[in-house]
């Protein structure tokens, strides 16, 4: 089987990769695990995640950090946690929460991390809603209270290649071609909710889109990371759901060989690389069949040929589905597979968290972690409205 094993690599081009521990290992078989967690981190004000991770007793730090004990991964995307200059957060959670065993679980460690500034609460100067101020949560580039809110984090066990992370923070909506730019259903004119001089500065991506290469062994990974914004709290013009659609479209674009129109915060141009693995992870707020999602949103990703959808599941889904009721009822998609736990009259719950690794990475395992109700890990469910959805890969050394 080893040997059967280990031509199926070599014939598929199988990226290079580390076993979960702190001491790489030589040339052969590894497993390596990709994760994404929407931890609901955030905080209302500026400073108050610092000061929540400054000591060990945060309650629901603790849950986050054992769900993250528990599923063990090896490269990790936490959504939803503020960006903090110079990883002080990072490290705060590191030192206070990660590497301290909770529950009686087992300490785990990331070396490397990568946190970048997002759009979200950066001010415009612009009335992007139409309520007359321009000075709100809804008219910063993303929504939110103060400059980021909503952050991502990224942490490894493997080394992050600083140099070559792309960003693109800044990278504007009206520049990408076949924009689907929201439109006023009250005039004549197409794509004009926003005003020329809105767009001139309106920013395509909610949080910010960043390309961050993991060096496993002798080869790169480039994780793919985003969190697009919910395709709601908007009127009939559907603001929110168009631009959470170009959202997905521009890793769809990235992946592909068709993002000649995109440049980086460095004012690079350009897609990935032919033949790059890749992962792409994250909380993408759209359910490939319910939800509010511009209908196709999600497909952009789960139909292309350079990606494996595992479709990764869970039985507490399931459960919870049929327990809650209400909206989950009618839903057209198997609620096994579910990452968001939302309300239950609407939306219900979705699948809008993935991980899905490029071709070339072989899939072994993939779930959703979503404990039934029986189990002594239900008492993590309340940890976020989102769970933890975690793929295995088998990766061979060259």
């Amino acid at each position: 089987m080893r040997i059967r094993v280990l031509l199926a690599c070599v014939l598929l081009g199988v990226v290079t990769a580390q076993p979960a521990t702190a001491e790489p290992r030589k040339a052969g078989p590894s497993k390596v695990r990709f994760s994404t967690f929407n931890a609901s981190l955030n905080r209302s004000a500026a400073g108050q995640l610092v000061a929540d991770l400054s000591t060990p007793d945060n309650a629901q730090a603790r849950k986050v950090a054992e769900v993250i004990q528990v599923d063990r991964p090896d490269v990790l995307l936490i959504n939803e946690f503020d960006y903090v200059p110079d990883n002080r957060a990072a490290d705060l959670f590191r030192a206070n929460y990660l590497r301290r065993g909770q529950n009686g679980g087992k300490p785990i460690d990331y070396p490397y991390a990568f946190t970048a500034p997002v759009n979200t609460g950066v001010p415009s100067g612009m009335d992007f809603n139409r309520d007359g101020r321009a000075d709100g949560p809804d008219d910063a580039y993303g929504f939110g209270l103060f400059p980021g809110q909503y952050g991502m984090l990224v942490l490894s066990k493997y080394p992050i290649d600083l140099d070559r992370v792309r960003t693109f923070q800044k990278f504007r909506w009206q520049d990408m071609p076949g924009a689907l730019l929201p439109d006023d259903p009250a005039t004549p004119a197409k794509a004009d909710w926003y005003s020329p001089r809105q767009l001139e500065v309106f920013r395509l991506s909610s949080k910010s889109h960043w390309d961050v290469p993991v060096r496993i062994n002798r080869t790169t990974v480039h994780f793919l990371v985003s969190h697009p914004t919910p395709p709601s709290f908007d009127g009939a013009e559907d603001r929110n759901g168009t631009r959470n659609h170009d959202e997905i479209r521009l890793w769809a674009d990235y992946i592909t060989g068709k993002a000649g129109y995109l440049y980086d915060d460095k004012g690079k141009r350009g897609g990935l690389e032919r033949g790059a693995k890749f992962v792409i992870a994250g909380d993408y707020n759209s359910d490939p069949v319910d939800g509010d999602s511009v209908p196709g949103a999600i497909q952009q990703l789960l139909d292309s040929r350079r990606l494996i959808d595992l479709k990764p599941g869970s039985r507490g889904a399931v459960e919870a589905a049929r327990t809650q009721g209400g909206a989950n009822l009618t839903h057209g998609a198997d609620p096994r597979h579910d990452t968001g736990d939302f309300n239950d009259n609407a939306p219900g719950n979705l699948r809008v968290d993935y991980v899905l690794p490029s071709y070339g990475l072989i899939p072994l395992h993939s779930e959703v972690f979503w404990p039934v109700a029986g189990s002594p890990l239900a008492r993590l469910n309340d940890t976020s409205d989102h769970h933890l959805v975690g793929v295995t890969l088998l990766a061979l050394a060259r």
